[in-house]
Formats: structure tokens, sequence, C-alpha cells
């Protein structure tokens, strides 16, 4: 399996000389490029990028697209499209129906594409996108962890490198991404935090504050989070427009973001499209390590390193893992006594304050550039 790369953003603008509220708009020989035949997809995103003071370019074919493609600010790709100009940098967004369902994930990964617009709920989020997307200072950086099979210790590892980073000075906000894992705060504390959960952002739409979102969320143990109720009611998942308001309002109100994808389509089909960075988390074992291949199979193209969790029973080397799966050894997730007992009493802070818990925690943030 070949190595996976980095995504790398493209500034959609310079600032303007002499006009500091004009520094995020794009420049008039590229501005944004859309890929795309069809008219509902097309008048969508001549009205999103006029509405984000943009210029827009359509190109109804691959032939057409190829020139300026390179030189465009943002790439736009609608859901109609099944083939890109060779040889070229992967497209910003992938704009889609709200009716595809989650066909329009899977384009998004076969195409490369960074981002999935479904429109027209998205279209407040792709207009502020477009816009923020030249900032010099775009946000907080997004780690996604995700198991590679059930059970492995993607959540206490989540709460471990969140707890390290906010040791470190570092603004951190954690994100519960499994609504069907009984709730993150659960693992977290045995006493009730005042705070909005998932289901309280509901009618979100648009830009939300990032200092009023961050001070509405419950914290423990030095940083913020963002968790599922560890309640039996049931309760609405968020639709795609509130989830992009608040993981952009995740950005701009915290400098480091470790989402807990868990293995589901709400939290790998989309959570992980706004990831910088993921972790695929693996036992030291042939058969979790087979079943690992396939989740990293339907992750995002972005950078991707290995977490192994090993014991004195592991039968295969990690570094023979990483080199397996062609990504690079993150860290090796120590075994701590305690950690099922702390996980259903509300104690894995506790058993994140040990020496060699805080060892892999560094290094893991350190390699991924979250503390210096």
């Amino acid at each position: 399996m070949s190595t996976r790369n980095r995504r790398h953003r493209q500034p959609i603008s310079h600032a303007t000389e002499g006009d500091p509220d004009a520094y995020w708009l794009p420049r008039d020989s590229s501005g944004v490029l859309l890929l795309s035949s069809d008219p509902y997809i097309q008048e969508e995103a001549k009205r999103i990028v006029a509405a984000a003071g943009g210029s827009l370019r359509t190109a109804a074919d691959v032939t057409e697209a190829v020139h300026g493609w390179d030189s465009a600010d943002i790439v736009l790709v609608g859901s109609d499209i099944r083939e890109l100009p060779p040889r070229r940098r992967a497209p910003s967004v992938l704009l889609g129906r709200a009716g595809e369902g989650d066909g329009l994930w899977r384009l998004a990964a076969a195409l490369g594409a960074e981002r999935v617009a479904v429109l027209p709920e998205a279209a407040a989020w792709l207009a502020e996108h477009l816009s923020m997307s030249g900032s010099p200072d775009y946000g907080g950086t997004v780690l996604g962890i995700v198991g590679g099979c059930g059970g492995v210790g993607a959540t206490t590892a989540a709460i471990w490198l969140a707890q390290a980073a906010a040791s470190e000075g570092v603004s951190t906000l954690l994100i519960d991404g499994d609504p069907w894992g009984g709730g993150l705060e659960l693992a977290l504390t045995d006493e009730p935090v005042p705070g909005l959960r998932w289901p309280d952002f509901q009618e979100s739409r648009g830009s939300i504050d990032p200092a009023q979102f961050r001070e509405s969320l419950p914290a423990t143990g030095g940083f913020t989070y963002l968790s599922w109720p560890g309640t039996r009611e049931p309760v609405r998942s968020p639709d795609a427009g509130a989830v992009a308001a608040i993981m952009d309002a995740a950005r701009r109100g915290f400098e480091l973001i470790i989402v807990d994808l868990g293995r589901n389509n709400e939290g790998v089909g989309r959570l992980a499209w706004d990831c910088d960075k993921l972790l695929l988390l693996t036992p030291a074992h042939l058969r979790p390590a087979v079943a690992s291949s396939r989740v990293l199979d339907g992750l995002p193209p972005v950078e991707t390193g290995l977490l192994v969790r090993g014991n004195h029973a592991s039968t295969v080397d990690p570094s023979f893992l990483a080199e397996s799966l062609g990504l690079r050894l993150a860290g090796v997730v120590p075994e701590v006594r305690g950690v099922l007992a702390g996980t259903e009493q509300g104690r894995l802070l506790e058993l994140g304050r040990r020496k060699e818990v805080g060892r892999f925690a560094a290094g893991v943030l350190e390699l991924n550039g979250a503390v210096q």
C-alpha cells in the first residue's frame, strides 16, 4: 500500500495593500474554478462564490478545466464528475446535492477532494470556507483518531493526547465523533459538567462565534470537549450544515482539535474530511492489522500516521506493521493497568498522568506538530 500524502491548502488570496478588510478576496487573475456540467451546481456555486466576494470560472468538462486548474486559488468539483485532469492537484471541495447521500463521501475519496459540501444546506459554510481559506491564520489543526478494529482504545488515546496537549498550554478541544459510543464524557468524569452537547447544535448554521462556542462547552482536565450525551435518551444527529459550522468554529476557537472518530459513517464518513491529519490505531496482531488496512482504504487522502497498541503478548513488530501499511509509525500506546475500569468509572484522566502515558502522548504530539 502506498504512503499517503499530506493535503496542502491553497491560499485563496493575498492581502490587498492598504485594505486590511480585503485580505481574503480572491485574486482577479485566478479566483475559484468549478468543474461541473450540472446546471444546479453551477448556479449554486455562482451564487455562493459571489457571496464570498470571489470570482468564478466554470468548466463543463476535464478538457476545459485543464487550463487554469493549478493556478486557481480554489478548485470545486461537482458530483457529476468522475475523472480529473491528469497529474493535477486534488480539488478543494466536492459539491453535491442533498439526496445523493453517502455516495458523495465515497466519490470524494475517489477524487481526493479535501472537503464535501452538500447543497443547499452547506451553502453558508462554503461561502465562509472560501473566505477563510485565504486568511493568513486559517485556524487550529484538526487531528483525527480512528481505531482499525473495535475496542482497540481510540477513545482512550484521544483523551490522553488532549490531556497532554492542554498540559503544554495548547488550547485544545476534544470532539466525540461517535454518536453510538455511549458518550465520551462518561470516560472523562463521573460528575455532571455543565455545557452544550452535540444535540444542542442541531439548528446551527453559517458562522458560529468562536468565543461563544468555546465558552458554551464543558471542560475538564485542562481542555474543552464536545460529547454526545452519556444518557439513554435517543438523540438526533446535526445535519451536514450544522457539523460544518461547528468544525469551522472549532478551528477558529482552538489551536488543536482532536476528534475521536469512532468507526461509523458519522465519524469516518464525515468528520474525517475535516481533519488535517489522521492517526490509525491498531493492536500489534495480524488479524486486526488486516482489518486496519481496510479501514485505511476508506479514509480521506490526508497525512496518516499509525499508532500501535502493544503489550508483552504482541506478535507483530510495530515498525513492520507501519511499513506494511505504508504509514509512518507515530507511536506505541502503552498498556496501562486499570484502563477498562477507568473508562467505566470516568477516571481515564487520572491514568493519563502516568509517566509512560505522558511520554507516549508527548511524542505523538511533537511528531504531528501540535506542541514544540
